[in-house]
């Protein structure tokens, strides 16, 4: 592996990205979201003909209220000044847990009452109570699965990724990719121990870490992620900043990945050599260093690529993957991202489409580059996964010859 570097470029240099349409309904959600996500199941569950005794509707009711002040509560003195671990558990676990309840709430309570109510099958009461234990029932089967999925050894998925540029010294070059494992409350050591054991079984050439590897700073969280530095490449392992670590003292985290071994690529390249071929393999701050008032930090492709071959293919990591276009204009061959976690819990993948190009899996942008979005390594706030499995990635790269 041959480095050329330069020194990273500052905020100011970077250009700003544009405020998305979901930047703008997140100003609102904070006071909106609490009230529908309790008020709602509390109402199909209650409130819409199942005439319970007033024991449960006082109790129930009482929960939901409970939950509504409880759930921002914990969260703020989890994620906020605080960080108090067992606030952010608590209040990361109701909010997956009532967006669950919220989801099907919602869609049992309008699909299946209209299917009892067409197929003639009891009364009013009858049909309010079914929908009410159905709601229960799947609820719980998810939130039990959900937590399986979230807490296990990410699947390997693999697939060949044709690069036309690429020359055939390089054919059959091994990526492996993890992001977003988002070390954090629970204490996941272990897991990561397995998920590096895991890596090392693929006989990688280049390991990439595109970034958001902990939810809190690298002094708090250097035990879960200590098992990083196990993880084995023949040519590199290379790693980019994602959003998370700019709200826990980036630099620190840049300074432990530089620790345990990998490379931070902070807007500057190496290069990969195999077989009498090159490929440049860069990298990027994310996109929110450059807001960050952190200095120093800031995402410039235009730096990062300073001083390579311009003939030569490029291998991007950028942990964001609506950092396409500018990817594309730059004449990329594969950006490798993160962030989405493939929405993580469904189906909120469609928030993350109002923000983001891609949601998972392999996709074209211009004539040439190619995006991979990985669903995620771990997983965000809520210890759930539905239908958004968590992945490590074996890409590997092909060249047309």
């Amino acid at each position: 592996m041959t480095e050329t570097s330069s020194t990273p470029s500052t905020a100011g240099d970077a250009h700003e990205a544009p405020r998305s349409r979901l930047q703008r309904l997140m100003r609102h959600l904070p006071l909106v979201a609490p009230v529908l996500l309790w008020a709602v199941p509390c109402g199909v569950l209650l409130y819409t003909g199942q005439h319970w005794p007033l024991p449960v509707t006082l109790t129930g009711t009482a929960l939901s209220v409970l939950g509504l002040i409880g759930m921002p509560v914990a969260m703020a003195r989890g994620h906020g000044r605080r960080q108090q671990d067992w606030a952010a558990i608590a209040g990361d676990t109701l909010l997956g847990g009532v967006w669950v309840l919220f989801t099907w709430s919602v869609l049992l309570g309008v699909l299946l009452r209209l299917a009892l109510t067409v197929a003639g099958v009891g009364d009013g009461q009858d049909r309010a109570r079914i929908v009410t234990w159905a709601v229960l029932g799947v609820t719980a089967v998810l939130l039990a699965w959900g937590y399986a999925e979230a807490r296990r050894v990410p699947r390997v998925r693999r697939l060949d990724v044709e690069l036309p540029r690429l020359g055939a010294g390089l054919d059959g070059t091994r990526v492996v990719l993890l992001t977003d494992t988002h070390y954090g409350p629970l204490d996941r050591a272990r897991w990561s121990e397995r998920v590096c054991e895991t890596v090392n079984t693929l006989e990688a050439d280049l390991v990439c870490h595109t970034g958001d590897i902990a939810d809190g700073t690298a002094d708090r969280r250097r035990a879960q992620a200590a098992p990083l530095g196990t993880v084995e490449a023949t040519r590199a392992r290379v790693y980019v900043t994602g959003n998370h670590e700019y709200y826990s003292e980036a630099q620190g985290w840049v300074d432990l990945m530089d620790e345990l071994g990998w490379e931070p690529l902070r807007n500057r390249h190496v290069l990969l050599e195999r077989g009498g071929d090159t490929l440049v393999v860069a990298g990027v701050d994310d996109v929110t260093a450059e807001s960050s008032g952190l200095a120093g930090h800031g995402a410039d492709l235009a730096e990062a690529l300073t001083g390579a071959d311009p003939d030569l293919p490029v291998l991007l990591l950028a942990h964001q993957p609506k950092f396409i276009d500018r990817a594309a204009a730059h004449g990329v061959d594969l950006q490798l991202s993160g962030h989405t976690h493939g929405g993580q819990i469904w189906p909120f993948h469609h928030l993350v489409r109002l923000d983001q190009p891609a949601l998972a899996g392999l996709t074209h942008h211009g004539t040439r580059t190619r995006l991979y979005t990985s669903r995620g390594t771990g997983f965000w706030g809520p210890p759930f996964r539905v239908f958004a499995p968590s992945e490590i990635t074996l890409l590997v790269l092909r060249s047309a010859s």
